[in-house]
């Protein structure tokens, strides 16, 4: 049976990221010749200073989730008051993929018990790194339902770069400051794009609304091309 371009379109986003996470995942376990790539150009790259601490703090949960949150209220506000059955499961399935980052980071964490960089404490368990994955899951999962509800085009493109700024932005400080290895960063960068796909999955999937409110049933018929008194004979 052949399969159809949304499905061989999915397995693409889904199966570049993970073979790409296991690959790394692999390499930091084994102490790869990634590894070495990965720590000279963290050494290039390191430059702690009050910018980049800054930046690194926008994938703190104090601070990501509650944006998060704000989307979701307004993703479940707006599925109601447009009449969607289901409003309930692009929310639900928002805030489940934000719940994973924690369930699928913290086990790997303390499976890789990968050191820190020179520029922390001496520690372990900065695989993958948990800001980053915070932050795509929020801003992205916030960008990705709210744009399906929103009809400008200029304010849809704004809100894509908002959300690129955050999440790299994020990357580059905690790679900056010394937080993290640059491969934890593109290890979550890869464990979000597959929650954020999951969560376009079940948003595209979600029945459309019915008739918004204040809108009358014949303004929906003339819409739809249906004859009616104000544009032809019925």
């Amino acid at each position: 049976m052949p399969v159809s371009a949304p499905l061989r379109a999915l397995s693409v986003l889904v199966g570049l990221p993970v073979l790409l996470f296991a690959l790394i995942t692999w390499q930091v376990v084994a102490d790869g010749p990634l590894v070495g790539v990965d720590e000279r150009l963290s050494g290039a790259l390191v430059h702690p200073d009050r910018f980049a601490e800054l930046l690194s703090d926008l994938g703190n949960v104090q601070v990501a989730v509650p944006v998060l949150v704000v989307a979701l209220a307004y993703v479940a506000w707006h599925g109601r008051a447009t009449g969607v059955d289901l409003w309930w499961l692009p929310p639900l399935a928002g805030a489940l993929a934000m719940v994973l980052v924690p369930a699928l980071v913290a086990p790997l964490k303390e499976w890789t018990d990968r050191p820190g960089t020179p520029a922390v404490p001496p520690a372990t368990g900065y695989y993958p790194s948990g800001h980053t994955a915070t932050a795509v899951v929020a801003y992205g999962t916030a960008a990705l339902l709210l744009l399906g509800r929103l009809r400008s085009p200029a304010v849809r493109r704004v809100l894509v770069v908002l959300c690129a700024v955050l999440v790299l932005g994020t990357s580059y400080g905690l790679v900056r400051r010394g937080y993290h290895w640059p491969l934890d960063v593109v290890a979550s960068w890869c464990l979000g794009v597959v929650l954020l796909t999951g969560v376009r999955l079940v948003d595209r999937r979600t029945p459309p609304g019915r008739t918004p409110r204040g809108v009358s049933r014949s303004t929906r018929r003339s819409s739809s091309g249906t004859p009616s008194s104000s544009n032809g004979p019925s």
